[in-house]
């Protein structure tokens, strides 16, 4: 029976156009589970840049091992996900799996191994079958076609309730430059580079030089701060393709970071950073609320994020929240134990704008209705000033609910 929507998820899935180069497909291929589409095929042009970042687990799964090997090289042709197993902890068959892959891709795209990417998603541990893809892979070779990003969306989901997708635009003069991109991630999800997978898209002409440097910079303050449950998964990859076919309509190459158009494409790249990292946030599994934690007064931002992370992670705080408790002192006790420098009797907290704590102990104005009813909204600012420095930054994250407990107690059943 799937899971019911989150009911933080926004709307609709986004309008998002087409990237010039870039053509997607999907198919059920049975990778876990009979009649669920699981796959997704994106071929390339001829001189598409890739990036990525990956997860620092130690244990990372053969799919991340293999894209970290053939990132070098810098040129892309074709994509390969799926949903449903993880390919992580597979040992010497997990190898052979993205080999195969790979060859399969490859034939049926007519390009190298090495520019075939992938990643995979799903339960951990069991071997993957990827002869399976040698069943769909040309369905999906044929069938390929601009602009699918909600069923694309749909074939990487798991746990996730709903696909999630985000566009934005760039001017480079009077040539518009299109920015789209795909994330899934409900669960596993704490920041260690970009936890869980997202795929970024754009026609924009950049060296691979360039685009790496544009994606490391973006994941700071997107999907590096945010926290589902504190666990980083094996498998986590954000990957960034640029197919460069903008220069058809006389737009150069950016080759440096220096370069002054550069800051145009990193805002609309930021930006769909952003939205994706928020939608992952609002999909966390059985959540009810949407939590932003800010933390200002630090002694540095890199101090700062450590204690929102801190609050962010603790079980005590994100249950109190979905209790629709202010429990401060739950806040006090994450700040406290982060290992940052923090003075007790300076500290002040405030709950969706209302402060119930100042200087080290209850606000003497404190009002519990008015903080109640704060606390019963589907989107809630949990805000801590520390008093030390101007170190400031934000995470978002979400509360733990009976609902968490109950889709990972059967994950793999």
């Amino acid at each position: 029976m799937a899971a019911a929507i989150s009911p933080l998820a926004p709307a609709r899935f986004p309008d998002m156009p087409p990237v010039a180069g870039v053509k997607l497909a999907t198919a059920a291929a049975g990778i876990r589970y009979g009649g669920r589409t699981d796959v997704l095929l994106a071929l390339f042009e001829q001189g598409t840049s890739v990036a990525g970042v990956f997860t620092r687990s130690k244990c990372p799964s053969a799919p991340v091992d293999w894209c970290r090997a053939h990132l070098k090289g810098g040129a892309a042709r074709a994509l390969v996900v799926n949903s449903g197993n993880a390919n992580a902890f597979t040992g010497k068959s997990g190898r052979a799996a993205t080999r195969l892959t790979a060859d399969i891709a490859a034939r049926a795209a007519g390009c190298k191994p090495s520019d075939v990417f992938l990643a995979s998603t799903g339960v951990i541990g069991e071997p993957l079958d990827a002869t399976k893809f040698g069943a769909v892979m040309d369905q999906l070779v044929a069938g390929a076609a601009p602009g699918a990003w909600q069923t694309a969306a749909e074939a990487i989901m798991t746990t996730d309730t709903f696909p999630k997708g985000a566009a934005a635009m760039a001017r480079f003069g009077a040539v518009p430059i299109t920015v789209c991109g795909i994330a899934k991630g409900a669960g596993m999800i704490a920041p260690d580079m970009a936890t869980l997978l997202s795929f970024v898209f754009t026609d924009a002409p950049i060296s691979p030089r360039v685009l790496q440097s544009l994606l490391k910079q973006g994941v700071a303050d997107s999907f590096n701060a945010v926290t589902i449950d504190g666990d980083t998964s094996t498998s986590d990859t954000l990957l960034a393709f640029a197919t460069g076919a903008a220069a058809a309509r006389g737009v150069s190459k950016i080759a440096t970071v220096s370069d002054p158009r550069l800051p145009a494409l990193r805002k609309a790249f930021d930006a769909v950073l952003a939205n994706l990292a928020e939608q992952v946030a609002r999909d966390g599994e059985g959540a009810r609320k949407l939590v932003e934690i800010i933390v200002e007064g630090a002694v540095s931002k890199s101090s700062a994020r450590k204690i929102a992370l801190s609050i962010a992670n603790s079980p005590l705080v994100k249950t109190a929240i979905a209790g629709e408790d202010a429990n401060w002192g739950r806040v006090v006790m994450a700040v406290g134990k982060a290992g940052e420098r923090a003075d007790r009797d300076r500290l002040s907290i405030w709950f969706g704008g209302i402060r119930v704590a100042h200087r080290g102990e209850r606000d003497p104005s404190y009002d519990e209705a008015a903080v109640s009813a704060t606390m019963k909204k589907p989107e809630i600012t949990l805000k801590v000033a520390l008093g030390l420095g101007r170190g400031r930054d934000r995470v978002l994250t979400c509360d733990l609910t009976k609902e968490y407990v109950a889709i990972n107690g059967d994950y793999r059943s």
